[in-house]
Parts: structure tokens; C-alpha cells; sequence
């Protein structure tokens, strides 16, 4: 199994940070290349590169200002599959640690990326 991990840090407060990544059906305004974004119940569509990818919401814990998500549907459904969103205070501003664990293997470089500038796009949206 792949454990990816990015973060960044941004000067907006851990409590807007988690306002904007817990707005689960959001994604398309921080998130690069996700052209759209609906939900239901616990399930958000991902509408990505021509694609749709279906993600269920498995944590979200205000407490620890943890969310996690498990991709369920679509063309590329990983063996295993859990991204984490944790939202860290970090003095005057926040800690973004977007990390994943995956497998295959071999599909861990490509969410490699995918998260890199999915945590960069939070850090950028927060510091507007």
C-alpha cells in the first residue's frame, strides 16, 4: 500500500480552513480540475477530466478537524482507497496535512500529485 502525505500552511484560521475542506460538496472551487461537484447524503460525484468519481465521506470529526473520504465509483476504483484532510492550528494560521493511503502501489504516484495540488489549491483559497 502507498501512504502519500502533503501539507501546507496557510494565515487563515484552523476553523476557516475546516469550514472550506467540510463543505464536502465544494471541491470545485479549491480543487484543481474538478469542473463540478453534487452530493448525496454521504456520497460526493466528482466531476473530473471528463470523468465522474464517486467518494464517500467515512470521518468527519469536528473535534480533531479530521475529514476522511474513500473513492467508491467510477472508472478507476482503487483496491484500497482512504484520503485524510487534517486541519492543525499552527500559531497564527493553519496546518493543512492532505495525506492517502492506496493500492495498488502503482497508483500511488498518480494520487501523489493529485494531492500535492489538492493541498497547495486549500492553501490557496484560504489566502485569497
Amino acid at each position: 500500500m502507498a501512504s502519500i502525505r502533503h501539507h501546507r500552511r496557510t494565515t487563515a484560521s484552523p476553523d476557516e480552513v475546516w469550514a472550506l475542506v467540510t463543505d464536502f460538496g465544494g471541491l470545485a472551487g479549491w480543487f484543481p480540475g474538478v469542473d463540478a461537484c453534487t452530493v448525496d447524503g454521504d456520497v460526493r460525484t466528482v466531476t473530473t477530466m471528463g470523468m465522474e468519481i464517486e467518494e464517500r465521506e467515512v470521518t468527519n470529526d469536528g473535534e480533531l478537524r479530521r475529514l476522511q473520504y474513500s473513492i467508491v465509483g467510477g472508472p478507476m476504483v482503487p483496491e484500497h482507497h482512504l484520503a485524510t484532510i487534517d486541519v492543525l492550528d499552527d500559531g497564527d494560521g493553519a496546518l493543512i496535512v492532505y495525506s492517502c493511503d492506496v493500492s495498488p502501489d502503482e497508483v500511488g504516484e498518480l494520487f501523489d500529485g493529485v494531492y500535492a495540488s489538492a493541498a497547495q489549491g486549500i492553501a490557496d483559497h484560504c489566502n485569497g
